[in-house]
């Protein structure tokens, strides 16, 4: 079975979405494991959940085959995709930059399917 452009775009997303709660969680343990830094590692996961729930809204609005829903998801993606390349960058923001990049390509390939022609 083939997924549809939109479907893969649908189904990045909520791939992103899962990445984001586990780096978060993540984030929320390492809070116990080193003190000093419970308030950075607590912002970094608060801003990941927030990127989920987001990420997660678009998803699901996706159905809605908006130009605005389209546009809210494509802003979010490139978004991340500038912020993770603007901070320290290492090979998991590599690979989340290029989870992002991927989506947004699948979105942009998609457009057709869910825009108001």
């Amino acid at each position: 079975m083939k997924l549809s452009a939109f479907q893969a775009t649908r189904s990045f997303f909520v791939f992103t979405v899962a990445v984001l709660v586990v780096f978060g969680a993540g984030s929320l343990l390492r809070i116990h494991a080193t003190p000093e830094w419970a308030v950075l590692y607590g912002f970094y996961a608060l801003a990941m959940f927030a990127v989920a729930a987001v990420m997660l809204y678009c998803a699901l609005q996706l159905g809605r085959r908006t130009k605005l829903v389209f546009l809210l998801s494509a802003g979010v993606l490139m978004l991340n995709i500038l912020l993770t390349v603007l901070d320290q960058f290492g090979l998991v923001d590599l690979l989340f930059a290029t989870l992002n990049l991927i989506t947004l390509a699948a979105l942009i390939k998609a457009r057709k399917e869910f825009l108001p022609v």
